[in-house]
């Protein structure tokens, strides 16, 4: 097996994004689709998924894009994962801290992805050791961390642990 190539794009939405690198996985920032209604992709107002995928698809790769999604008034800090023009899922933070307005989601996000196994760690997760424990243990090659913003030193001290203690690569998008 070879090594896994990533490109990281922190700033742009994925509608205005024609071309890629050449990469394995492409992860997008929390600016890449924005805010996504269901209830609007589901009548065909909007096709923000569409367009992740269309673009996994035109670029050959596999395709991470953070977001808020709604759903009948509840937000959500979510990922969707794209491979080579197929939607495969869109995955929640798990951990809401009591001052957050948003709503947690119900499982992990585990992906195989252009053959590789991929495992996200979105918002709040990341400060929850059992996410990424949980995620080696399901035979991840790699995490994709997923930040709307770093204020502090915590995240990339964490991702350095983590990746020491649980023997894999963790790739981390955040925006500001």
């Amino acid at each position: 097996m070879y090594n896994m190539v990533f490109c990281v794009v922190t700033g742009g939405k994925v509608a205005e994004t024609e071309s890629l690198p050449d990469c394995d996985l492409a992860v997008f920032g929390f600016e890449g689709l924005g805010e996504v209604d269901y209830e609007k992709e589901l009548r065909g107002e909007t096709e923000k998924f569409e367009e992740a995928a269309r673009l996994s698809k035109d670029c050959g790769c596999g395709l991470v894009c953070g977001c808020r999604t709604v759903s009948r008034g509840l937000v959500r800090k979510s990922a969707a994962v794209s491979d080579r023009g197929k939607l495969l899922g869109i995955s929640d933070m798990l951990h809401v801290l009591d001052c957050e307005d948003f709503k947690s989601g119900s499982s992990l996000g585990f992906y195989k992805v252009n053959g590789f196994k991929i495992g996200l760690c979105i918002g709040n997760d990341l400060l929850f050791p059992e996410t990424v424990k949980s995620l080696s243990m399901c035979g991840c090659n790699a995490i994709v961390a997923m930040l709307e913003e770093v204020r502090d030193n915590v995240p990339p001290l964490l991702i350095r642990a983590y990746s020491y203690l649980y023997g894999m690569p963790i790739v981390m998008c955040a925006g500001k």
